[in-house]
């Protein structure tokens, strides 16, 4: 293509396809004299001699194949002169990308986190699916919208504000523009129609909650095509995310594996599937919520029904801590946590996924990455079938407030069986959902979150009034440590000595069920501090009290050695 001038020594640069190569002008006259000698004959040439004696050996034209292999041999000599292999031999890491709604907060956000896809992309991940949540707090404010609906109020400017500027940022084409405004559109009417008729129903929430993240892919996927990410924007059902109708907190049906996986055998691999969070679809077409934190859902259940390599979840946190920042500043990053470790975080309070979200991750084996999307240097979590490598005691604290404790004492002489039976078979015709149980022969103490129906409650204390004796107690928590249950004699030396010290009370104890966690129930205002206490022992080594005999032990050999 040209030639630069050196004093010794030419340099001649090449463009051969989407390749370009630096290589001497000498080699370049060897190279352009092989290829003449073979291309000539085809084109119906013979090669002169300067002597103008011909050849005695007859030259044979070479066949299109024999062609083919050499320019695909010469190709690689030149990525080998560039000093790697060609790009389309290295293997790509398929994979899954989530990102939540904090994420895409604004225009800014979805521009940053889009070329962060790309990045994602150049460095060697291929990306079947990216599964996005509601921009910022749309979810919030299509729920206030409805509300404001049912006291005879319909706006929903302030979602439009958020959408439009985006759209106008990025100068988007009309049948972007079109498919978002028809979707604000369609929300207002369905608003409209709640103020006409004074009603809105489970089935109606989800279905106003969805245009959050309907309006989100179809930006996100526009955005990703305008800086040369091939795109397409799906709602969910049209992937296959298949549910029960259980409006609110719907349940994936089990085809849903199959239908994910002939979904995706329509969409080319090199097109990125931009793909809504939450939401789905029931056997009667009618739209479900998977309720709030299903977008991890989808993301898992998408990446195990696909068999890709990894799952990539961004949030806006340096992957799962050792326990929730706002308690303690100085919670640091776990590398690494086992699936069952994970899902019993999340179950016990942590945020950083959703309680059920492990499980098709899970079933298939496939590796979840916990990232931060606004620190993607960081290494993130990484959740595999196994545990860390690193001797940890413990591997998170988390936590559950708002919880109601209650004691139950048999007063009849049922025997184990007959009162356990009775008391469970009251909690089931209540639908009482239990967090953490202790039990005796006569007597059983168990938890319920704030999520459950204080009514029901109330209505279950009344009808076992008659087999035993009930003590209710209200603003309780459960501090639950995440940790190797072959230690606990070691892990539970070191968590009652902490709470002797600083006279800490514990109502109930939990243990067993689990072969990954220990619980605490205490008073909501004992939590804060026993959190910091804890987590100065088994995370900061500056522990307030002695970390068990097998400590100290070890501490006197050193001495003496």
């Amino acid at each position: 293509r040209k030639v630069r001038e050196q004093s010794t020594s030419p340099i001649v640069e090449l463009d051969i396809g989407y390749r370009h190569s630096t290589i001497t002008f000498s080699t370049f006259l060897s190279i352009a004299c092989l290829a003449s000698s073979a291309l000539l004959p085809v084109m119906g040439f013979q090669p002169g001699f300067r002597s103008g004696v011909a050849p005695s050996v007859p030259i044979r034209s070479p066949t299109r194949l024999q062609m083919a292999d050499k320019i695909n041999d010469y190709k690689k000599g030149l990525s080998k002169i560039n000093g790697k292999e060609s790009s389309e031999k290295q293997a790509r890491t398929s994979c899954v990308f989530k990102f939540g709604g904090s994420s895409l907060a604004d225009k800014d956000r979805i521009d940053y986190v889009a070329n962060l896809i790309k990045d994602q992309i150049d460095e060697g991940y291929q990306p079947r699916a990216v599964v996005c949540s509601a921009m910022g707090k749309t979810t919030n404010n299509l729920l206030s919208a409805g509300e404001f609906a049912l006291e005879g109020r319909v706006s929903v400017e302030a979602i439009r504000t958020l959408h439009t500027n985006t759209m106008d940022a990025f100068d988007f084409p009309e049948t972007t523009r079109g498919e978002v405004n028809a979707l604000l559109d369609e929300c207002e009417q369905m608003l409209t129609g709640v103020k006409m008729i004074q009603e809105l129903s489970p089935k109606s929430l989800d279905q106003l909650v969805s245009y959050g993240e309907r309006c989100s892919v179809r930006i996100m996927a526009a955005r990703l095509n305008q800086i040369g990410v091939p795109a397409q924007s799906f709602d969910a059902w049209e992937v296959g995310i298949l549910t029960d109708s259980q409006f609110g907190d719907a349940k994936l049906l089990p085809e849903h594996e199959g239908a994910v996986q002939r979904a995706f055998d329509r969409i080319d691999k090199n097109v990125v599937a931009v793909v809504t969070g939450f939401i789905g679809h029931d056997p009667n077409g009618k739209i479900t919520t998977l309720g709030r934190g299903g977008s991890d859902l989808t993301a898992t259940a998408l990446g195990a029904s696909l068999g890709i390599d990894e799952i990539q979840v961004w949030k806006d946190v340096d992957g799962i801590l050792s326990t929730d920042p706002r308690v303690v500043p100085g919670a640091v990053p776990l590398d690494q946590v086992s699936f069952e470790e994970a899902a019993e975080l999340a179950y016990f309070g942590a945020q950083v996924l959703h309680p059920i979200a492990m499980q098709p991750a899970m079933k298939y084996n496939v590796p979840v990455r916990v990232k931060n999307s606004y620190n993607p240097a960081a290494v993130g979590t990484f959740i595999k079938q196994s545990k860390s490598e690193s001797n940890r005691l413990v591997t998170a604290i988390t936590y559950k407030k708002g919880i109601t404790v209650l004691d139950i004492e048999s007063t009849q002489m049922l025997g184990a069986y007959g009162f356990l039976a009775r008391v469970f078979a009251e909690f089931e015709k209540h639908k009482l959902s239990v967090d953490v149980l202790a039990s005796s022969e006569v007597s059983v103490s168990l938890t319920l979150d704030k999520k459950q129906n204080y009514y029901e409650i109330q209505k279950l204390i009344a009808d076992l009034d008659e087999v035993a004796d009930i003590t209710r107690k209200d603003n309780m928590s459960i501090l639950t440590l995440i940790a190797d249950v072959d230690r606990s004699s070691e892990v539970l030396a070191t968590v009652f000595r902490v709470f002797s010290t600083q006279k800490i009370a514990v109502e109930m104890l939990s243990q067993g069920a689990s072969k990954v966690n220990i619980s605490f129930i205490l008073k909501s205002d004992d939590l804060e501090e026993a959190i910091h206490e804890l987590h100065s022992c088994f995370f900061e080594e500056r522990c307030s009290v002695n970390m068990g005999d097998g400590a100290e032990e070890k501490k006197e050999e050193q001495i003496v050695a």
